[in-house]
């Protein structure tokens, strides 16, 4: 099969953890990865924003990553991409006219604007995830969502037009069907990981050890990821420390506002001297510091998805997450992590504690989570699931080609 997949600010050569490239980056690198290595060809369809990239990359055996000519060449915030997605769907329907794929694949809802502008003059079947809703970013964040003004009205009619909407997490659809997507086009398959990648066991030096323990939270560094919930609740256990890893690489980092409002909250509440900012931290070491860590924290205020439990948990390290969106899904509450209310740090403190001073708890919860990761969300698994839906896409197709 030959698949497009279309990720428009996501480019699955990104660096991770600045504040527009992190689990949709992965997602669309590991699911297109996963799927050529079940003997599909892949292309995953970015926009070209540096002068110095080529259009045509090679990201692994049968991935293409091919760089769309949309808007100027250099890096631009995601919510100022939306008037280039013409440029970009029409670039992709030259490119399709001689012999288009056999099924497209829209990550993120501009991506799914710019395919259907693609499919006017190319039509193929067409798959869209979200992987964020607008939403649910709206009632969240309110007058700080930056999102362009036409996302919701956009949003909701690809929900409604695509030939199939794949959910990352049962939460979601809840929220998709209230937008009139029809039921019958509804699927969810999660997000994975790479048990290669977590396979070793090795930790990685250089981080600092506190008496209490160690918490740990990894993410892009974005307020409504929470991170200051932690910092909150580090008040109540003066004995641990925080280590928090992600932002911008080099030295855009010290000049971060997210950066720069973490490290007040630190000087704030007083625990400045146990929190650690280590910026951005290369993928293969990602879980040499996961496992350096005694308990992963990912407290959102809102989640799609969240890779970063499931990395956590293949490392056998025990999540608290908030109760919200996929985490309700990836962690099972007592069994290989503990969920608490988002912005909530006196309860969160309250449950880092109880965790850091029982490390059999800790033991079992971390076993857990890692046979909860090798059952359900290895990318295999989910790149499987995923072709089954193509499949039902394209099956017309294939009869009606004597296939």
């Amino acid at each position: 099969m030959r698949i497009a997949m279309v990720s428009e600010h996501a480019s699955p050569l990104a660096v991770l953890g600045t504040a527009d490239a992190g689990g949709q980056n992965v997602h669309v690198a590991a699911l297109a990865s996963a799927l050529a290595a079940r003997g599909h060809s892949v292309e995953v369809y970015t926009r070209r924003d540096g002068t110095e990239l080529p259009e045509r990359v090679p990201l692994d055996d049968g991935v293409e990553v091919v760089h769309v000519p949309a808007g100027p060449p250099e890096q631009l915030p995601k919510d100022e991409l939306l008037p280039y997605m013409a440029e970009f769907g029409d670039w992709m329907a030259e490119r399709w006219a001689a012999g288009p794929p056999d099924v497209v694949h829209a990550h993120f809802w501009m991506s799914g604007v710019a395919c259907t502008r693609a499919r006017r003059t190319v039509p193929v079947p067409f798959a869209q995830t979200f992987h964020a809703l607008g939403v649910v970013k709206r009632r969240h964040q309110g007058a700080q969502d930056t999102s362009p003004a036409e996302r919701l009205e956009l949003e909701a009619g690809l929900a409604r037009q695509a030939d199939a909407v794949i959910a990352t997490a049962t939460d979601e659809v809840r929220e998709l069907l209230a937008l009139g997507a029809p039921a019958q086009t509804m699927h969810v398959v999660p997000c994975g990981v790479d048990p290669a990648l977590f396979a070793d066991d090795s930790v990685e030096d250089g981080w600092w050890q506190g008496r209490g323990g160690r918490i740990l939270s990894l993410s892009r560094l974005v307020e409504r990821k929470g991170v200051d919930t932690v910092i909150a609740a580090l008040v109540e256990l003066p004995d641990a420390e925080l280590v928090i890893a992600g932002g911008p690489a080099g030295a855009a980092f010290d000049s971060d506002d997210e950066v720069r409002r973490l490290r007040a909250k630190a000087e704030l509440y007083g625990v400045a001297d146990r929190v650690r900012l280590v910026g951005s931290v290369p993928r293969d070491q990602v879980p040499g510091l996961l496992r350096s860590a005694d308990v992963v924290a990912c407290t959102p205020w809102y989640e799609p998805f969240g890779i970063v439990p499931l990395e956590a948990m293949a490392c056998g390290r025990p999540v608290v997450g908030s109760a919200v969106g996929g985490l309700l899904d990836t962690v099972v509450d007592g069994v290989t992590g503990v969920l608490v209310p988002p912005r909530d740090p006196e309860r969160l403190a309250v449950v880092l504690g109880e965790l850091l001073a029982d490390p059999q708890r800790r033991t079992e919860l971390g076993q857990a989570g890692a046979r909860r990761v090798a059952e359900r969300y290895t990318w295999a698994k989910v790149a499987e699931d995923t072709e089954r839906v193509y499949e039902r896409l394209t099956a017309p197709l294939t009869a009606g080609r004597g296939r």
